[in-house]
């Protein structure tokens, strides 16, 4: 790639588009070299790790360059795209994408790769305390060219079976030796295999290729994997056979057995949630009480609302009344809404409540949350968690909904378990599991009958929330699910 010193040229770097986020991952290109855009066009998504975010360029021009690929991971900071402001086309669009991890701009891939590399499906978005899936997991039409990548040259049995058909030798009498004994000042090789290479500790400068013109393939680069496990052999000996046998370390030892293990890379939001809950639950204590609870006159309030002309258009559903039921709760038991800040040594109480509802979308667990919560009428609640079902099923959950949580709600019960023991979300006290409701046989008014019943879970941080202000305010919600009435008399 050329370097552009012309004072015409604006670099685009990512931005933070979190609060101290350090880098994003680019989904997917709306703009391809040589197009114009305009300030405030989108011209890509990322995806940090909290959220997919589309990015608009703050420049009039012309595209000159795309930096990076699809699917690269890239640090807030980076020039992710050049634009030429005086409006000029390029006199040529780039012949070949280069390769460096720093400056790789987009280009097209042969047809064969992008067959290769077509995602799976993922699964329906499920809102975790709702109970339903989304319809469909597409993504809201976007305006804007599709821009194919480069992708790494392997078949789609080459990643199940770890092996692929033996490429066309051009020339069978001429030696085929690595790049550096060629004289080739850089190793030809596709971002993922220079990844790959790069995990295993593999200097491409050694591997001999097998590709069309002198592309390192995978195959290649575990080749040299075994070669270094066996005794050294000269340059010019021909690589491992599949039947010889193979001393594999144990860190790699599913790249040779891809049919029977699948390596998914740990990023975006899965990293982010993997993070967070390894720190909450090492960090703050977590204590869980449990309490079983009869909702049937809660599920009659239920379909009362449905029919109130102050609820038209809008979702209600039990968790409507479940979180109600909590905010109640936190009224009457201020101090479990509260944070533990160990530099300071000291218990924040918070003032305001900012309702998470935690919910499993295709790319991991978020939970986005309701702001000021607590000052919402029930129409408005109700608003305001429909509005959070719609941007969970779409993926456009944003950062700042997703910050400043301060109790959760999560429904385990829309996946028909009774209850389970939630971890704290960071920065959080309480965290509230709604198990499956059930028909069950209980005793009402002295008679066993059958009425529709749940389980309650509470998890709460030992540290500021002791067992007895705990168990009143789990108490507290589960009397107001029980007796609804009691949301009128309490609030």
């Amino acid at each position: 790639m050329t370097t552009m010193t012309d004072a015409s040229v604006r670099e685009f770097k990512m931005p933070d588009v979190g609060e101290g986020l350090t880098e994003a991952e680019i989904l997917k290109w709306y703009v391809q070299v040589g197009d114009t855009v305009t300030d405030g066009q989108v011209v890509c998504e990322v995806e940090t790790a909290k959220a997919a975010v589309e990015l608009p360029i703050p420049y009039d021009g012309v595209v000159r360059d795309l930096r990076f690929p699809e699917g690269t991971t890239v640090d807030v900071g980076t020039s992710i795209i050049a634009i030429d402001v005086s409006g000029k086309a390029p006199a040529e669009a780039p012949a070949e994408a280069p390769e460096a991890p720093a400056a790789a701009p987009v280009a097209a891939a042969p047809a064969a790769d992008a067959a290769a590399e077509k995602k799976p499906e993922g699964r329906q978005p499920v809102l975790v305390g709702y109970g339903v899936a989304a319809s469909s997991t597409k993504r809201r039409p976007r305006k804007g060219p599709e821009v194919p990548v480069q992708q790494a040259s392997v078949s789609i049995q080459t990643e199940l079976n770890g092996h692929g058909p033996a490429p066309a030798d051009p020339a069978p009498t001429a030696p085929v030796v690595p790049a550096a004994a060629a004289g080739q000042s850089r190793p030809l090789a596709k971002p993922p295999v220079r990844k790959l290479a790069k995990d295993l500790g593999v200097d491409l400068a050694t591997v001999i290729p097998s590709g069309p013109d002198g592309i390192i393939t995978r195959e290649d680069v575990h080749a040299a994997v075994t070669a270094t496990e066996a005794p050294a052999p000269a340059v010019t000996q021909a690589p491992v056979q599949a039947q010889a046998p193979v001393t594999v370390p144990a860190a790699h030892a599913a790249s040779y057995d891809a049919a029977r293990e699948t390596r998914v890379p740990v990023k975006g939001v899965r990293k982010a949630t993997a993070q967070a809950m390894v720190g909450s639950a090492f960090t703050a204590p977590h204590v869980t009480e449990f309490v079983t609870v009869d909702v049937t006159r809660t599920l009659k309030l239920v379909e009362d609302l449905k029919q109130d002309k102050d609820f038209t258009g809008l979702r209600v559903n039990p968790l409507l009344l479940i979180a109600k039921a909590l905010l109640v709760a936190i009224k009457r038991n201020p101090d479990i809404n509260a944070s533990w800040d160990e530099t300071s040594q000291e218990i924040v109480l918070k003032h305001y409540v900012n309702l998470g509802i935690a919910a499993a979308t295709p790319r991991g667990l978020i939970v986005p949350n309701i702001k000021d919560a607590h000052t919402k009428t029930l129409p408005q609640l109700a608003q305001e968690l429909g509005e959070l079902v719609t941007t969970a099923k779409e993926g456009r959950t944003s950062p700042t909904a997703m910050q400043g949580g301060t109790v959760t709600i999560t429904n385990v019960g829309v996946f028909g378990v009774d209850t389970g023991t939630p971890i704290l979300p960071p920065g959080e006290s309480a965290i509230l599991a709604v198990g499956a409701i059930k028909l069950q046989p209980w005793v009402h008014k002295g008679k066993v009958k059958p009425r529709q019943v749940t389980t309650l879970a509470l998890s709460f941080d030992h540290r500021l929330i002791d067992g007895e202000l705990g168990s009143k305010a789990l108490a507290d919600v589960a009397a107001i699910l029980e007796q609804p009435k009691k949301l009128i008399t309490w609030a």
